[in-house]
């Protein structure tokens, strides 16, 4: 027996609501971008160190197309679909963002609460930093990642996450680095922060937060931010390897809760769209709440997206030479994602890759991942 969300497909296609890519003979403008796009996915996964499977999701309006190649299982050889749950990495930082944007527009929270005030236990020094700031990246607040005390606490337990308050403690010792706002820096801990400010002022769980706010109102049935390495049932798997080895599967390399509201979710490419839309068109919070998130600063995401990279409230400005989406981008072991959409949320793109892909990592590869990125985009804007 097929299940709802199937059951539901197949009737977005029935209507012509949602379709797969055609090979028919490009005729219009549109026609063109959209080939581009899937030449550009089936180009990348045919690369002897492409990822196993990619898959994107485009929406113009009401009408969505999906775009595929590879597997997502090479034991069984199961193709992508845009129903398969998936670990999101960073675009995770945008629901945090979504969560504390909703609570400003409610009067819970204002952009202007410090750490100092919602989080006294951290670092003194940490004090005078804003909920905008580290929504901004602007904080200055050091990486926990990048912290050897991390580092090894990761490796000595994979599978079991301490708490979100315990992955700041790693750097608990460490001053800012530099007065915030001065400077940007991407850092994993902004929100591990912003989760823990939420908590702090609503006294709920980040989680409820989550689901009340963001994942319930714009009805995202397939997301959920688990503490754990289990995946929800379907799943594409993740894949990473060495040169001259084959690729193994790291989809269960470590539970959720080391990256929790930095990274921790997990989500289906169908829910990124229908998440990304509704952050972008303003279905959780108000224009002016949103006008404040749009103070661009020079900054670029994680691993770099489509263009040129301005960096907002828990958001990122990609100018492409096909105009203007706003999203985010994120990588983890075995997975490589980004998603935005236009200013209206009417045009979406949602991009997702079963290995992880970074400039620092893959540099060659990822000038293919980078080109397929601004291809999306296109066929979004087309």
């Amino acid at each position: 027996m097929r299940s709802p969300a199937r059951k539901l497909l197949s009737f977005a296609v029935a209507l012509g609501l949602l379709a797969t890519a055609s090979p028919v003979q490009a005729t219009t403008g549109r026609d063109y971008a959209d080939r581009r796009l899937q030449s550009g996915i089936d180009a990348l996964v045919a690369r002897p160190d492409g990822p196993p499977g990619a898959i994107a999701v485009i929406q113009r309006g009401d009408r969505i197309l999906i775009f595929r190649a590879g597997v997502s299982n090479l034991k069984t050889g199961a193709p992508m679909r845009p129903w398969m749950h998936m670990r999101i990495a960073s675009t995770a930082k945008a629901y945090s963002g979504a969560v504390a944007l909703s609570l400003v527009q409610d009067g819970v929270m204002s952009l202007d609460d410090t750490v100092g005030e919602l989080l006294p236990w951290t670092n003194p020094d940490w004090h005078p930093v804003t909920l905008a700031q580290a929504l901004h990246h602007t904080s200055g607040i050091p990486d926990f990642t990048g912290s050897s005390a991390f580092v090894d606490a990761f490796l000595a337990s994979r599978h079991d996450a301490p708490s979100p308050r315990k992955l700041l403690s790693y750097v608990r010792h460490q001053d800012l680095r530099f007065t915030p706002d001065s400077e940007y820096e991407y850092s994993n801990s902004d929100n591990i922060v912003v989760g823990l400010m939420v908590k702090a002022a609503t006294g709920e769980r980040y989680e409820r937060s989550l689901s009340q706010l963001v994942t319930d109102p714009l009805q995202l049935t397939g997301t959920s931010l688990p503490r754990g390495d289990a995946m929800p049932q379907p799943f594409m798997r993740g894949y990473q390897w060495d040169d001259g080895d084959p690729p193994h599967d790291v989809t269960h390399f470590n539970a959720a809760g080391w990256a929790w509201a930095s990274g921790g979710i997990v989500s289906t490419p169908l829910d990124q769209n229908r998440f990304i839309r509704g952050y972008v068109g303003r279905r959780l919070f108000d224009a002016d709440t949103q006008d404040a998130q749009f103070a661009f600063v020079e900054g670029g995401s994680e691993p770099t997206g489509p263009g040129q990279n301005r960096a907002g409230l828990a958001i990122f400005r990609y100018r492409t030479r096909c105009g203007v989406m706003l999203g985010h981008t994120g990588n983890t072991f075995g997975f490589t994602q980004f998603f935005a959409a236009t200013r209206s949320g009417r045009r979406s793109a949602v991009v997702a890759m079963t290995r992880q892909i970074t400039p620092q990592s893959l540099p060659d590869l990822y000038v293919d991942v980078r080109d397929v990125l601004v291809r999306a985009v296109c066929s979004a804007t087309a």
